[in-house]
This record gives C-alpha cells, sequence and structure tokens, in this order.
C-alpha cells in the first residue's frame, strides 16, 4: 500500500499484527507508519492507540504517552493494557515502585493464566531494577507455578539466588523443580553450575550428564561438565566434552581455548600451541587466547616468541593492560630496558597500580641511569602504598647519587624503622652508596 500509494482498507485486528511485527523487529519508522495509517480507519481502536502510547515511550515522549493514556483510562477504565503501559511509562523515567504499584493494579484486572504469567515477569522485573531479590524471585516462582517450562522466568528465579549467595537454597529449589520436570535439561544444567559454584564436583557432573540424557545436544550442559573435569584434573575427559561442543555447533573459542589448556596440563605442547591458535584465529579480538600462547612461549623460555605474539596482540588491542603488562615482563626479561620501560608506564597509565609495577618501572629507571624520573614515578606510587620499605629504600638510594642527603637519610630512617630486612635493596640497586660511612653508621645503628 505504501509503494503504490493506494488507500487499502485493513481491519484494525490486521493492523495490530502489522505494527507488533515491526516493533517484534525493531523497525520504528515502519511501525509508526502503520500506526498512523491505522488511526486514520479505525480513530476509535484503543488498541491501536496503545501501540501509539508505546511507540511514544519508545522516543521518550513520556508526557504525550500520559496524556494519550489517561484520555483512554477514561474511555475503558478496566482495560489491563493501559496499566501495564502506565507501568511501562514510569518504569522508562526510574519510577519503579509506582510501576509495581500500577502493575499489580493490571493483575486485579487480568483472568487469563498467560496474562497473569506476563504481569508476574513484569512485576519479576521491576523488581529487579529497585535490587529486591527476595520479592523478584517471589514473582518469577508465580510464573513458575503457572507454566513450569517458562525457562526465562526459571533463569530469572536462579539469577536472584546467585545474586544473594544462597547456593544451597538455589539446589533445594532446582532439585523441588527436577523432582516435577525430570527431563528439564536446563533445570539440571543450572544445578550442575550451583553444585560447581560450591565446589561439589562429583554431584555437578552427575547433573550435567542428567542434562545430556535430557538433550544429547545441550552444548551448554557438555562445556560446564569440561570445566568440572578439568576441577578434577581429569584433562583427556574434559578434552572429549569440549570437543563434543565443536561438533555439535560452530567452534567456540572458549572450548578451544580449554582444549589446549588441557593438553598443556597433560604436557603436550604441540597440541596445547596448536589449539592456542585456533583460539586466536576463531577470536582474534578474545585476550585470553593472545594471554596463553605468550605465557606458553614465556614458561618455555623461548622470549623472542612470546614477544612477537604479546606485539600482535597489542597491535589488535593498544588498550588492554593485561598485554602491556606481559610486554613490560617479557622486554625485562630480554634485558630490552627502553621498551620495558616503555610497557610498564603503559600499564601505569591503563590503571594497573600494582606495587610491583611501579617498582619494575623504578628499578629500570635507575638501570638506565633516569635517577629523576624513577624519583616522581617512586613518589607517585607512594600516594598508592605509604609506609612500604621497598618505596623507601629505593628512594633514600637515588637521593645518596643525586647527593641530596639530606633526603637520602630522611627515607633510610623512614625505611629501617618499616623494614630493616629490605636493606639489601641498597646493595644491589645501589652499591655505591652502601659505601657511605654514613649510611653504614645508621644502618647499624638501627639493627642494633
Amino acid at each position: 500500500m505504501l509503494k503504490t500509494n493506494n488507500v487499502l482498507f485493513f481491519d484494525s485486528s490486521e493492523f495490530e499484527n502489522i505494527i507488533h511485527h515491526y516493533l517484534e523487529m525493531g523497525k520504528i519508522a515502519i511501525a509508526k507508519k502503520a500506526v498512523k495509517l491505522g488511526l486514520e480507519q479505525h480513530p476509535t481502536s484503543i488498541n491501536l492507540k496503545l501501540f501509539q502510547t508505546e511507540l511514544f515511550v519508545l522516543e521518550n515522549k513520556f508526557d504525550d504517552a500520559n496524556k494519550l493514556l489517561d484520555e483512554l483510562h477514561s474511555l475503558d477504565p478496566r482495560n489491563e493494557e493501559i496499566f501495564i503501559q502506565k507501568a511501562n511509562v514510569l518504569s522508562k523515567q526510574d519510577m519503579h515502585e509506582k510501576a509495581v504499584n500500577t502493575l499489580l493494579i493490571a493483575l486485579e484486572l487480568s483472568s487469563d493464566d498467560e496474562g497473569i504469567s506476563d504481569l508476574y515477569a513484569l512485576i519479576g522485573m521491576e523488581y529487579l531494577f529497585l535490587d529486591q531479590f527476595d520479592n523478584a524471585r517471589t514473582y518469577f516462582k508465580k510464573c513458575l507455578d503457572i507454566d513450569m517450562e517458562d525457562y526465562s522466568a526459571l533463569y530469572n528465579v536462579i539469577y536472584c539466588y546467585d545474586f544473594l549467595d544462597e547456593n544451597q537454597d538455589a539446589i533445594m529449589f532446582l532439585n523441588g523443580y527436577v523432582d516435577k520436570n525430570p527431563y528439564c535439561e536446563v533445570a539440571w544444567h543450572q544445578l550442575g553450575r550451583q553444585y560447581f559454584t560450591i565446589k561439589e564436583y562429583d554431584k555437578a557432573l552427575a547433573a550435567f550428564d542428567f542434562a545430556i540424557i535430557s538433550d544429547d545436544n545441550f552444548v551448554g550442559a557438555y562445556l560446564e561438565k569440561g570445566k568440572v573435569l578439568e576441577k578434577k584434573k581429569m584433562h583427556l575427559e574434559a578434552i572429549e566434552n569440549y570437543k563434543i561442543t565443536l561438533a555439535l555447533d560452530e567452534p567456540t573459542s572458549f572450548a578451544l581455548l580449554r582444549i589446549g589448556h588441557c593438553y598443556d596440563k597433560l604436557g603436550k605442547d604441540d597440541l596445547a600451541v596448536q589449539y592456542f591458535y585456533k583460539t586466536v584465529h576463531e577470536d582474534p579480538l578474545l585476550d585470553k587466547g593472545w594471554i596463553a600462547i605468550t605465557k606458553f612461549y614465556n614458561r618455555k623460555q623461548n622470549y623472542q616468541k612470546a614477544l612477537f605474539y604479546i606485539n600482535k596482540a597489542i597491535n589488535i588491542d593498544a588498550e588492554n593492560v593485561i598485554y602491556w603488562k606481559l610486554y613490560a615482563q617479557i622486554n625485562h626479561r630480554l634485558n630490552f630496558l627502553e621498551e620495558a620501560e616503555r610497557g610498564y608506564k603503559k600499564t601505569l597509565d591503563l590503571g594497573n597500580y600494582e606495587l610491583q609495577t611501579w617498582l619494575s618501572r623504578a628499578d629500570i629507571l635507575i638501570a638506565l641511569g633516569e635517577f629523576e624520573a624513577s624519583v616522581i614515578n617512586l613518589i607517585q606510587a607512594a600516594e598508592f602504598y605509604p609506609e612500604t620499605a621497598e618505596i623507601e629504600f629505593r628512594l633514600a638510594g637515588l637521593h645518596f647519587t643525586l647527593h641530596e642527603s639530606s633526603k637520602g637519610h630522611y627515607h633510610l630512617k623512614n625505611a629501617l624503622v618499616l623494614n630493616h630486612e629490605y636493606d639489601f635493596i641498597l646493595e644491589e640497586l645501589f652499591p655505591n652508596v652502601m659505601l657511605k660511612p654514613t649510611v653504614l653508621q645508621v644502618i647499624s645503628e638501627s639493627k642494633n
């Protein structure tokens, strides 16, 4: 009709189906055209006007939505859909308590089970927005009372248990559920996850086996079973389960990576690295894949190859702090000090403020003769780690090296008070400072 400009008549219910179809597809512009045409042909249709309010909400035109809903309410005060849309407007405006109260009114007006179940789910979601997990769980359970196979509600119930760290309660609930619905692979899968969380690995295995019996194409159950077998050090069996997922579905980087780690644990280096390569080929953006390859070569002391792969990773994602930390450590081992210092600096710039990162950078700057830069680095470190002997000994050595004796004595005394056993730092990094009689005297007096 739109293409030919011919005006064709549609029944209002047909317009509703058309609008619903385009809203489901996310084609809002066409849905708007359908609403406009529908209301031109059926100006008194409440359902079409409710679709109009839905479009207002999608465009954040809350005042227009409320105005239209008030008009509709005066025409049909017992229409539950009006209250559902009112609740939707309130929810979008973060007025979740009011949304719950409005949905409870709709609940009183509803009569069919499907409509009631949908309302329970909406109320549950509002309680989730309010972080009221007990109340949310109550309403999602009501959905399950109406339809035991409402898996969306089941997942939400378990989400509430997980958020509240109530694993034992979740296990009791799921055991009750599978008693009534013994071939529900989703429930067995969730039960296995709960047992895995509390480290009851044998029970977790049994649950995942039941999930697989219920649906032998259930990829998630094989993946989770593989994770349990890894925990039990049964790496060959874990590999078997991960490989089943590769046969059932498109290969996932997670399964490929886990297979690589299993082969690594079994000492099968060629197969391990082969699967690490497959992981980054499948998902070049997965940092765990690049980290696995880099650490593999790192452990084998093949630092050149480790550096090659960490450089590839950085070219893909230059803002990944773990990449830069590995880059720094590998260059440090290769004695490429300037590159290592750059890596540690980038690691700090990206927010990794671990003490060892500050200290490693300071030591490299000392080795490069950049004493003032090392002092600045350590002063910044002291803001995060005040009263730390490792920092104070380094500052003492640096100030003595820079012929700032009073500052050197100040930091040396601080360091000795904090932990005199770290005085080996001076011997290793500043051997010339340890030849100073005044330094030896202060250290000797401290030990006495």
